[in-house]
């Protein structure tokens, strides 16, 4: 019997994490083919973070080696908004140059522009930001709570005061699993729901 286990992100992973993100953006579900270019999705809220933080990274691994869901993170919020104003995202961005044409990625370009430019609301008291996604095969069983407090042993270990991290709020599983953990629900805009969580 193939056991899934929890094991820190290796580099080896980097492809893996990019697909799982596609495969479950569009609110859990699959984004394929939504975007010109399916690496959009991971070059915003998935491989920025392995690239800067691959020591705040978990998977969920098959236990053939392959990663089927991930939680990554970065422990000072606004540092890494600065990081990926000035370094990530001109390193990417002209691989998506014209793509405005379609609404929906002129949306998401739109986004990844404003990323440093604007203090996120929820940085001060909460610090620490992550994304967490799981594809359908590896959901359920516990692991996706196992990722998160693998995360949160991390976060604390380096006296990280605040956790935050936003989800759509179309997403009703995610949103009960959030609630299930004990997360608090904090002001969101509409479409989304962010919850926080601090470690004093």
């Amino acid at each position: 019997m193939t056991v899934r286990t929890i094991r820190p992100y290796r580099a080896s992973d980097r492809s893996a994490v990019s697909d799982i993100c596609v495969k479950t953006g569009d609110s859990g579900a699959n984004a394929e083919g939504v975007y010109r270019h399916d690496s959009l999705l991971g070059d915003i809220y998935a491989i920025p973070y392995v690239e800067r933080h691959p020591d705040l990274a978990f998977v969920i691994d098959d236990g053939a080696g392959r990663a089927i869901g991930y939680v990554i993170a970065t422990d000072d919020t606004e540092s890494f908004n600065r990081w990926f104003h000035d370094e990530w995202w001109p390193s990417v961005r002209d691989v998506y140059a014209g793509d405005e044409a379609e609404e929906r990625d002129a949306v998401m370009l739109a986004g990844a522009e404003r990323i440093g430019t604007v203090p996120v609301e929820y940085a001060a008291e909460y610090p620490a930001h992550l994304h967490i996604d799981i594809l359908p095969e590896g959901q359920g069983g516990g692991l996706g709570r196992a990722l998160i407090e693998a995360m949160e042993a991390e976060l604390r270990r380096r006296g990280v005061p605040g956790l935050h991290f936003v989800a759509s709020s179309r997403n009703e599983n995610a949103l009960g699993f959030y609630d299930r953990l004990g997360f608090t629900r904090l002001p969101s805009a509409p479409g989304s729901q962010a919850f926080g969580r601090r470690f004093d």
